[in-house]
């Protein structure tokens, strides 16, 4: 199998390649938004005919984030790309992929994962942990079981924007993974004895290392480390997407909301507050809930469905440095009020200031908690909708901005983005969209992509099937 890759690197991922290319184990100790992704790629690239296969593991979170990357960055096509899912064992699994995709978690939880990945792994393997700070636990299941299978192959490498975030004792399970010859210790035992220094009053408890000049000499020959300070290259504004799929109440809930809303409607009366409605409905569905409107009685009723975009925004924040300042846009406020309990229940009462409604006073207050620094009252999460808070702040205490939900239109979109990008922001701005694949998501990405709108670009695409008379509404229905 031949592919190659469909764009460029950036001029500080160039320098990755020509450092590690020839050494068979290496890590990318690169900041959010800099590209680990694409770096690893082009490895991957440069070694098609040396290896069999890639097995990607990553957190379960980001399993479609990758497949996303790879189709973005290469010519593979689907057939060689193998997701895995609750049902892949090794008599499923497809034997002629070249990327494998694997949730992290699972090899701690699936013994079948755990037996398929062995099975898929030879000499000839390249074995990549994405997001390695999930295996520096050295005694867990997880990094056990990956640093035997890993053991196998002869090309092994390690993803990371943070490294190091509990001190040096993360990186000897990392380490250990790509091979017990860097840091010259077969046992955590005795990388301990050597490097760490434990209380006597509480056992367990590290309270100083040694010789840390020591271990990173070690590693320096099989690491390359940039941060988005040093990126002075990199543009202003630097994009990433996090994907994830709905569960199957979400998709039958959706199917249900296409149905009542356009294919129930006469043709004749498709007006773009007709599709604005469908687009809220599809985009409220993808966040977890749906204000239905009765087509009989017009009666609204609040429909609540289990979903993962929380989950994915956990996800995207685990990838962001703790004391960095953080802006989440939304568009409506239930999905405001999760989130806000989402931040509350896992970093404390006060750390998410809200940004909605028409009470100037008590905006004004949440914007000055926020922009606060280091007293009790300080907000670290600015969470908002975009028709209260998209226009006019200047919000530059933070560099890092999730899109949980988007506006349709590409003019609102960048008057939110602008909020942080503006004189006076002196540090790169990393935009996240949370994305659910398959969905209305990927149609709105497409016309902020385009500079368009989204409402304006399907009613062009329905008016254009109507003037055929040849029917097709249902196919571009279900291509939503």
């Amino acid at each position: 199998m031949n592919w190659q890759t469909t764009t460029s690197l950036l001029p500080h991922q160039q320098p990755a390649v020509d450092k590690l290319i020839r050494s068979r184990v290496a890590g990318l100790f690169m900041d959010m938004g800099t590209g680990k992704t694409r770096t690893a790629i082009e490895f991957a690239r440069l070694r098609q005919a040396k290896i069999d296969r890639l097995i990607w593991y990553c957190p379960v979170s980001l399993k479609d984030t990758i497949h996303h990357e790879i189709q973005k960055h290469t010519d593979s096509g689907d057939a060689a790309i193998c997701l895995f899912d609750e049902f892949t064992n090794p008599r499923t699994v497809s034997r002629n992929a070249f990327w494998y995709i694997v949730g992290l978690e699972s090899m701690s939880a699936s013994d079948r994962v755990v037996l398929t990945t062995h099975e898929l792994t030879t000499e000839n393997t390249f074995v990549v942990v994405d997001e390695s700070s999930y295996i520096k636990g050295h005694a867990a299941k997880r990094t056990q079981r990956l640093i035997a299978i890993g053991e196998r192959a002869r090309y092994r490498m390690i993803l990371t924007g943070t490294p190091i975030s509990q001190g040096v004792v993360d990186l000897y399970a990392q380490m250990r993974f790509l091979s017990p010859q860097i840091l010259g210790y077969r046992s955590f035992y005795s990388f301990a004895a050597n490097h760490l220094e434990y209380s006597d009053k509480f056992p367990g408890l590290i309270v100083r290392a040694h010789h840390t000049g020591h271990l990173a000499a070690k590693m320096q020959p099989y690491i390359y480390q940039v941060t988005k300070e040093e990126c002075l290259d990199l543009p202003k504004k630097i994009f990433d997407e996090r994907r994830y799929a709905m569960t199957a109440a979400q998709r039958d809930l959706y199917d249900q909301a296409k149905r009542e809303i356009l294919l129930d409607t006469d043709p004749a009366d498709f007006d773009s507050y007709i599709i604005f409605r469908l687009f809220t409905a599809l985009q409220q569905i993808v966040c977890g809930y749906w204000n239905r409107r009765d087509p009989e009685t017009g009666e609204q009723t609040l429909l609540e469905v289990r979903h993962e975009r929380l989950d994915m925004l956990d996800a995207v924040l685990n990838d962001i440095p703790e004391a960095a300042k953080v802006i989440i846009w939304c568009k409506h406020l239930y999905a405001v009020r999760q989130i806000v309990a989402s931040l509350t229940a896992r970093f404390g009462q006060g750390t998410a200031a809200e940004y909605h409604g028409d009470n100037q006073h008590q905006r004004d207050a949440e914007l000055a908690r926020f922009r606060a620094r280091a007293v009790p009252s300080a907000a670290r999460f600015f969470v908002a909708t975009q028709a209260t808070g998209g226009h006019g702040l200047t919000l530059n205490e933070a560099h890092y901005v999730i899109f949980y939900e988007n506006e349709f239109n590409y003019s609102h979109r960048l008057q939110a983005e602008d909020r942080c990008h503006r004189i006076g922001q002196t540090m790169p701005v990393t935009y996240v969209d949370i994305v659910c694949r398959n969905s209305i998501d990927d149609r709105i990405m497409r016309a902020l992509a385009s500079k368009g709108n989204a409402v304006a670009d399907f009613k062009r695409k329905i008016d254009a099937v109507r003037a055929q008379k040849g029917g097709g509404l249902e196919a571009l229905v279900s291509d939503l």
